[in-house]
């Protein structure tokens, strides 16, 4: 496959000298964070519960988890480390799970987590978010939030599995508008039913008074394995890429595409940054037994130990070498790909328990209708 190429008479563009330049910085400044790995994000996976059963989740959280909620005081030690270790250095806490709003002492959660000199933020479905609960969590530090609004208001109710949940979820994005010290944005996951709504979404958010939005494609594992409703063919990951980069031009919305895998002539047009997985480099994440992993999106087992048993900071220092070389992966589809060098075998959290890759976006942008 070759970048540049054309698809029905249109041309995805050659990268200019500089295009090419930005690639080779952003090539290696990965390879220095290989060597120096500064934890700069920290997820905790703070439950396993969750208020709605959407039909992508990756986790198959439930209601009620067959794991307790993890107690604070069994994750303040590991920032304790971090900051011995790294004095200074501010790294972001994300709460997720599981929805964090269904901890009971998630203020309390957040109050230690600042007391600590930490930024902490976190990504909500807005359900259990109303005024009073958007100012005590500004009170307890919070610094950033997220909020999913997967569609119109039908798209969205279909995915998240309620019929409440739109509503809901619309309303967080005027809580959350009300703060000036908050950084926030929104999430929208694309899939069949709604890739044909996108400039609809991109007016509705427009209206709302949302600055910033994401686009996330579905990756087929937990409950979205399986389900052709939810992932897109490769013309629609084309027509996904083309409304992104156009946006971008726009303007008026920032928009960028998740940090999901290489784009080849789309890097530089649909993110604000050249592909890099920085999961293992810069991301960790300690789950809700304790686990200790890359980021949150990684569901298959790539465990590099548990703080029950394991030093998180030498964990971080001294494991994570899946993470840090992924020569591993250059098999397969992978083996002789052209852009292994740029794509390093593609998102930890797109490999299957046995390291198989389950999807390419590379390979979708330059499929050819049969």
């Amino acid at each position: 496959m070759k970048e540049g190429r054309q698809e029905n008479g249109n041309s995805y563009g050659f990268m200019d000298r500089l295009r090419q330049i930005e690639r080779e910085i952003a090539y290696w400044n990965t390879e220095r964070l290989k060597i120096t790995h500064p934890l700069r994000q920290l997820f905790w996976e703070c439950t396993l519960r969750c208020n709605l059963s959407c039909r992508h989740c990756g986790s198959d959280c439930k209601k009620e988890a067959e794991t307790e909620d993890m107690p604070l005081e069994q994750f303040l030690p590991v920032l304790d480390e971090i900051k011995q270790h790294q004095p200074g250095v501010k790294t972001i806490v994300f709460t997720v799970g599981g929805e964090p709003l269904v901890r009971r002492d998630l203020l309390e959660c957040g109050r230690a987590i600042t007391k600590r000199g930490f930024y902490w933020g976190m990504v909500t479905n807005g359900q259990l978010l109303d005024r009073a609960m958007m100012r005590a969590l500004m009170e307890a530090g919070l610094c950033s939030m997220s909020v999913d609004i997967d569609g119109l208001r039908k798209e969205h109710n279909w995915l998240r599995n309620n019929e409440d949940s739109f509503a809901r979820a619309y309303n967080a994005i005027g809580y959350m508008r009300e703060e000036p010290r908050l950084t926030w944005d929104v999430i929208t996951c694309v899939h069949k039913r709604n890739i044909g709504q996108l400039e609809a979404i991109k007016a509705m958010l427009a209206e709302a008074g949302v600055k910033r939005w994401r686009c996330f494609t579905i990756v087929p594992m937990g409950r979205a394995k399986g389900d052709e409703e939810l992932a897109l063919s490769d013309e629609e990951f084309k027509e996904l890429m083309a409304f992104i980069a156009r946006t971008r031009r726009e303007g008026k919305i920032r928009l960028s595409y998740a940090c999901e895998g290489y784009l080849g002539d789309y890097e530089g047009l649909a993110r604000d940054h050249y592909y890099s997985c920085r999961a293992g480099l810069t991301v960790a994440s300690v789950l809700n037994d304790g686990g200790i992993s890359g980021c949150l999106s990684i569901r298959s087992n790539y465990r590099q130990g548990n703080i029950f048993t394991d030093r998180f900071w030498d964990v971080w220092t001294g494991r994570f070498q899946k993470y840090r070389n992924r020569e591993w992966m250059r098999a397969g589809e992978c083996g002789e790909c052209e852009v292994f060098r740029w794509c390093q075998g593609n998102g930890m959290h797109l490999r299957d328990e046995d390291g198989a890759l389950l999807r390419c976006h590379y390979k979708q942008l330059n499929s050819r209708k049969a």
